[in-house]
């Protein structure tokens, strides 16, 4: 009878063991599962370690990328392959902020009831916001220059063009010798600022410095602080702050910032999000950085007016140019829009800027483009930007120009331009070209 019951008991250790144990896998699974479906050991869709499913389109449905039975395919036309490929990314996966990789498990298309299963085979699919045809026509106007354009509509924050060069046709072989080729420059490589950082010295100084509308700034070409000249790239006398923006003059910015502090202007520069790595629907967004200098010295003037040893991204630098549109209200950026037929989750909203501070700050651009820049440059755009010339050692300054369009199309922008020179003429020219573009 003893015996009996032993059985028993040991029967029941074994059922309970059993449930305890398919419970613990079923909770596994649920948590898990997709992490499992997408591990690149699966045969099911991957083969030989490359993702064997799944289709990727552009806003107006045309493909990106696609996969099926072994075989990989990207765009038909080389101007959309080579202009989209470090949004795209690869099969191989050489870029890991690339669409292949950052949606990998909804290509896949996993559920819990069918698996990886599809009745046809291929996998899901998912829509980005990008024009691969305006993407085309940024790359086109980067002419075969180092550089990155970004431009996102910063009322629903879809990104449209995102484009990173050097870049090269994924149906063939990357060139040697290229540096940094498998880096998308929009939004994971940082930049000296140049002149564009002094919008953020510009948003410190309406809020810190109570006579700023009224005072007067000199500027007779060069200002010694603390016994380092600060050099301007031109004699612009008697100035208000509007045409010190607009002139990008380096001697009043540096009384600015002498003025106002590190400590200030790494605080706006933090709560602006250029000193953050962002997140992108999945894509990690290269940190900036901003140095505090010592109180009152040359290279706390040079710091606020954009060089010394800032960094900044033109993902961050277009994200702070939407809220500034949008009267100080982000909406985050993103690149999804659908995946296997559910939409993208709607982007969050935040008050990144005071609306007084971001109205002002929009005037004071707007009166640039039209005092300094030259409206003639832009037509049909109502255009508030920056540029920025920024050096950066030996060769040309890298060229900058940021802003977004006051009315019609909400759309805010960065282009840089590696060692391109001036920044009206050089990146100013390819955001005139990617917005008339963008506007038809």
């Amino acid at each position: 009878m003893k015996k009996v019951k032993r059985r028993a008991y040991s029967a029941m250790l074994i059922a309970g063991l059993l449930i305890v144990g398919t419970v613990i896998y079923l909770m596994r699974l649920v948590n898990d599962g997709e992490d499992w479906a997408t591990f690149r050991a699966n045969q099911s869709v991957y083969h030989n370690g490359v993702l064997n499913v799944g289709t990727i389109y552009d806003r107006n449905g045309k493909v990106l990328a696609h996969a099926g039975n072994g075989t990989y395919g990207y765009a038909e036309d080389w101007a959309t392959r080579i202009s989209s490929l470090h949004t795209v990314g690869d099969y191989p996966g050489h870029f890991g902020s690339g669409a292949l990789s950052v949606f990998s498990p909804k290509l896949v298309n996993y559920s819990l009831l069918n698996g990886t299963y599809t009745h046809d085979g291929t996998g899901g699919s998912v829509t980005l916001s990008i024009d691969a045809s305006l993407n085309a026509v940024a790359y086109g106007a980067l002419a075969g220059r180092n550089g990155a354009v970004v431009v996102y509509n910063y009322e629903t924050g879809e990104i449209i063009c995102m484009v990173s060069a050097a870049s090269f046709d994924p149906n063939g072989a990357p060139p040697d010798g290229v540096e940094g080729i498998y880096i998308n420059r929009a939004i994971g490589s940082t930049y000296t600022p140049g002149s564009v950082f002094k919008i953020i010295t510009l948003a410190a100084a309406i809020e810190n410095i109570s006579d700023l509308s009224t005072r007067s700034f000199y500027c007779s070409g060069s200002v010694v602080v603390v016994g380092r000249t600060v050099t301007c790239t031109g004699v612009h006398g008697s100035q208000t702050i509007e045409q010190a923006f607009a002139n990008s003059c380096n001697c009043a910015f540096s009384e600015i910032s002498v003025e106002l502090g590190a400590d200030t202007l790494y605080k706006y520069a933090e709560n602006y999000g250029l000193l953050s790595s962002h997140d992108l629907d999945g894509m990690t967004t290269a940190a900036g950085e901003f140095e505090k200098a010592e109180s009152g010295s040359s290279d706390l003037a040079w710091s606020g007016i954009g060089q010394y040893n800032n960094l900044v991204s033109p993902y961050a630098m277009m994200r702070l140019m939407g809220a500034i549109a949008n009267n100080g209200d982000l909406y985050e950026p993103t690149i999804l829009i659908e995946s296997n037929g559910i939409l993208g989750s709607s982007p969050s909203t935040t008050r990144l800027m005071k609306p007084a501070t971001a109205k002002w700050i929009k005037e004071i651009m707007s009166y640039a483009v039209v005092n300094s820049y030259g409206t003639w440059r832009f037509p049909d755009l109502d255009l508030c930007a920056k540029t920025g010339t920024a050096e950066v050692g030996s060769g040309a300054s890298h060229s900058w120009f940021t802003g977004f369009l006051k009315s019609g199309e909400p759309l805010a922008f960065a282009v840089i331009v590696e060692h391109g020179g001036s920044g009206l003429s050089a990146a100013g020219t390819i955001a005139n070209t990617v917005l008339q573009e963008a506007i038809k």
